[in-house]
């Protein structure tokens, strides 16, 4: 938890408030209902609902704990690799007591390896990828987030990179981190994040043919009636709609 006081956002939200200095959160759209679903009747009963999604915005020095440490050891690394840390790092945000590297999806590969190879980093564990959609954050719709643990140095970290709708390819972390091979295929099956120089990039769960990406938010309800002990239950499209 973090150790800054929370404050009312204007929708019932408590958030920690912002470091001095620090920019605000930034709001990238407002969600309407339970759910967000925008093609179809409110299903849900929770149609009523509006909250602001708002993402935390980039955190200032110090960052506090061992933030400072990592975020200057992999600045340093990177600069040893003539590579500008501002190119590679687009924002550091430290929310809630926790720690997220914003990347640029062309040096993801050089930041991970870095993170993992360095030894005052030493990020050898990565525990997956998870898909994110934001359909209101335009030009970078869908996000990847890496979840980072330094057995050595009992450290946690997140990395997040950011990919427009129109252009979901970001390379793939499988040669670095070969835990991530189902990982990443769960991430393009659900999302259609598509990872460049991953192995086998098909689909896990749904077949093959399937049409679309079950998890973003604008993917249609539909469904099928279920038999449930002798009464049919029907597709969330065409249940009862509450206006």
């Amino acid at each position: 938890m973090s150790d800054e006081p929370a404050v009312e956002n204007g929708n019932g939200n408590n958030v920690p408030a912002p470091r001095a200095g620090a920019p605000g959160p930034e709001v990238i759209g407002v969600r309407k209902g339970m759910f967000g679903a925008r093609n179809g009747g409110d299903t849900s009963g929770y149609g009523g609902l509006v909250r602001t999604v708002a993402l935390p915005g980039a955190s200032s020095r110090p960052y506090g704990s061992y933030f400072d440490e990592v975020a200057d050891e992999l600045e340093g690394a990177l600069e040893e690799q003539d590579l500008l840390p501002e190119n590679a790092i687009e924002k550091v945000v430290v929310d809630r007591g926790e720690m997220t590297l914003h990347i640029a999806r062309e040096h993801l590969l050089r930041v991970a390896s870095t993170l993992r190879d360095d030894p005052a980093l030493r990020f050898e564990l990565c525990t997956g990828v998870s898909g994110v959609h934001f359909p209101d954050d335009r030009g970078r719709e869908l996000h990847a987030v890496y979840h980072l643990r330094s057995l050595t140095h009992g450290r946690i970290i997140r990395l997040e990179v950011s990919v427009p709708d129109g252009d979901p390819h970001l390379p793939s972390l499988v040669t670095v981190y070969p835990t991530n091979d189902w990982h990443e295929r769960e991430a393009y099956d659900f999302f259609g994040l598509v990872f460049d120089g991953h192995p086998a990039l098909t689909r896990i769960m749904m077949p093959d043919d399937w049409q679309g990406f079950p998890q973003r938010k604008d993917y249609p309800l539909g469904g099928i009636p279920i038999e449930y002990k002798g009464a049919q239950i029907p597709a969330p499209d065409q249940r009862r709609s509450y206006s």
